[in-house]
């Protein structure tokens, strides 16, 4: 589940706090439209109470997302 979503208007500056270990992990800024991507899948599971699953690099940051 997800706690939180954050976005700024920053360039491919998307973040979520996961409820798995109560930690922030930014979406990993490869393409624009990829950040947006993640983060609207992200946006819309918090807004739903859905469960997102997600996929995270060595570094903790979320490269790929699914509901």
């Amino acid at each position: 589940m997800i706690n939180q979503i954050f976005t700024s208007h920053h360039s491919q500056n998307a973040w979520a706090h996961l409820a798995v270990d109560g930690a922030w992990h930014k979406v990993l800024p490869n393409a624009p439209d990829g950040v947006t991507n993640v983060h609207l899948v992200l946006a819309t599971a918090k807004a739903n109470g859905k469960q997102v699953y997600v996929v995270l690099d060595a570094a903790k940051n979320i490269t790929q997302v699914y509901l």
